[in-house]
């Protein structure tokens, strides 16, 4: 393995950037359920503008991840973003009459297993780097024979 990391890290590369473009995609295709209709159901203020503005970061960061352009850096905001989700939507859970359908640990552990896949995906892109078959990698080669 060299400095680049595993060849595989463009497996997980690709998926956590498209898991993350995708969803702030339908943000604003289906903004009843999962853009400010979700987030006024649970409870944050200014809705429009935070589901806008988690739209367009999951997007921006979610190509940038999937290309592999600006990897490191583009994980940082998506790392905030899903600590938020989790604290906002699945830790709540945990409490009675918190925000969801099944409650306690295991049916936080169900609802939030994406979630916590996503930011060990985050967590480990951060770490490792976009791997060798990424844009990052194809500006980081020196130039010339």
């Amino acid at each position: 393995m060299g400095p680049e990391g595993p060849p595989a890290v463009i497996c997980i590369r690709v998926a956590v950037g498209l898991v993350f473009l995708s969803e702030g995609i339908q943000k604003f295709v289906y903004p009843h359920t999962l853009g400010p209709g979700r987030f006024d159901k649970i409870g944050i203020p200014a809705p429009t503008f935070f589901a806008d503005l988690d739209g367009v970061v999951e997007i921006v960061c979610g190509a940038l991840i999937l290309f592999g352009l600006l990897t490191r850096l583009a994980t940082v905001p998506l790392l905030i973003d899903i600590g938020l989700a989790i604290a906002l939507t699945k830790v709540r859970e945990l409490r009675p009459g918190g925000f969801g359908g099944v409650q306690g640990f295991w049916g936080m552990a169900h609802d939030a297993r994406t979630d916590f896949a996503m930011l060990l995906g985050l967590i480990f892109l951060l770490w490792v780097g976009p791997g060798r078959w990424s844009l990052d990698a194809v500006i980081a080669r020196p130039a010339g024979p």
